[in-house]
């Protein structure tokens, strides 16, 4: 099947470690710690990978809320995301570059009860494309222009 959308994001760096990029009008700033060799002006981008996942999550969780009408009046989500970084620093390792395990915890506010917060966060995880494409191959291609 086909995509129909497409979401689209472009970023730069110039000197430093700062990754820059204007989002629909949102100024967003990458960067490294200073131990790293950044100015830690920014998240880093895996850091900004974990909470992109939990803002996903607690979106549709919104959504799914309105839709079943539940009133949910808040969610906090925490991800924990466990990995080796030699790989990403040119180190030899057996280990993959990425996460090896993600955890994803959830605290919702609603008129449900334990067993209904269940069902209601595994079709919430379900539902969110990130959670989707990490927990299913997704065909990556690069290339220089």
């Amino acid at each position: 099947m086909a995509a129909n959308k497409v979401i689209s994001v472009s970023a730069s760096m110039e000197a430093g470690c700062q990754v820059h990029a204007d989002i629909r009008g949102h100024k967003v700033t990458i960067d490294q710690p200073t131990q790293a060799g950044g100015t830690d002006e920014g998240p880093t981008p895996l850091e900004f990978f974990l909470f992109s996942l939990a803002g996903c999550i607690a979106s549709i969780a919104r959504v799914a809320a309105m839709q079943q009408k539940i009133e949910m009046r808040s969610i906090s989500v925490d991800v924990d995301g466990a990995m080796n970084p030699a790989g990403l620093l040119g180190k030899p390792t057996e280990d993959r570059t990425g996460f090896q395990t993600i955890t994803v915890k959830a605290q919702i506010d609603a008129d449900l009860n334990d067993e209904e917060k269940v069902k209601f966060f595994q079709e919430v995880c379900h539902r969110c494309p990130l959670d989707d494409n990490i927990m299913l191959e997704t065909k990556v291609t690069h290339s220089l222009v």
